[in-house]
């Protein structure tokens, strides 16, 4: 890895983590949505995102060099697994056992769907 790659997936990384900061504050003021619905939205539009570009990486029509700058640096710093797991556990602190079981798993499925349907559509844009 080259030093101009390095710093360009760290300074996506920090772009992401900065997107990510105003997109949950947006939809928080937007919507008027207990924490965790920013961070879901947030998870699946970048687990989305992860497989779109995966997907075009694999055939081809990104550069390796950019699927590391997209996905490991901005999408990277754009989702938050940590923060969703965290939301997770506040829920069922607070005793909203299903609210939690359904955050968790809901944000599981959603964000492992979302990603499939990225590298689906990515295979369909390289058809």
């Amino acid at each position: 890895m080259t030093p101009l790659l390095f710093a360009g997936i760290a300074a996506a990384g920090g772009v992401g983590s900065a997107l990510r900061f105003v997109i949950d504050g947006l939809i928080r003021a937007r919507f008027a949505a207990a924490p965790p619905t920013g961070v879901v939205m947030i998870n699946i539009t970048g687990s989305f995102l992860l497989g779109l570009i995966t997907g075009l990486a694999l055939v081809g029509s990104v550069s390796e060099e950019w699927r590391l700058v997209l996905c490991t640096g901005l999408l990277g710093g754009y989702t938050t697994f940590s923060t969703a797991s965290l939301d997770t556990v506040r829920l069922l602190r607070r005793r909203r056992i299903l609210a939690g079981a359904l955050h968790g798993l809901g944000t599981l499925v959603a964000c492992v769907a979302a990603g499939g349907l990225g590298l689906v559509l990515a295979d369909l844009l390289a058809s």
